[in-house]
């Protein structure tokens, strides 16, 4: 089984490509892997409060704590609505087309090929879309 990697995820997040993420970019990546939107505020005292080495940023080890910050029901509630998100097909799960229209909301521009291949990653099941389950998977890895 394929897996991404929270350093992958953090790279797809990083805007300028600085191997980091600032608090703008800590809120883009709550609302496209959490569906939550997160002021600019409280995403500022998010990256103080994780910022071990003070530099005003998150590497990967911060942002998987801020990611982890919670309880379980309060992650499964966050997981389903980013799921609810990508699967804006309403066919219960998500496509390669349904995930291209989100990415391109989200500023990635992605064609459906690609989107087939992110989503085989993880695709347990071999049926060609991801169901919240295998998405719960993907997004814990």
């Amino acid at each position: 089984m394929a897996s991404i990697s929270l350093d992958a995820a953090i790279r797809s997040l990083d805007r300028d490509g600085d191997g980091k993420i600032s608090a703008a970019e800590l809120a883009l990546c709550m609302v496209s892997l959490m569906g939550v939107e997160l002021p600019q505020e409280e995403a500022a005292a998010l990256v103080a409060l994780a910022d071990g080495d003070g530099d005003g940023l998150l590497e990967v080890e911060e942002l998987a704590s801020v990611l982890q910050a919670g309880g379980e029901e309060e992650a499964e509630r966050d997981l389903l609505a980013a799921f609810e998100t990508y699967e804006s097909d309403g066919e219960g799960c998500i496509t390669p087309v349904s995930l291209r229209r989100t990415l391109s909301m989200l500023g990635t521009s992605k064609e459906v090929h690609e989107c087939k291949e992110m989503i085989c990653r993880f695709d347990l099941d071999g049926n060609g879309v991801l169901s919240f389950e295998e998405f719960k998977i993907m997004m814990m890895v």
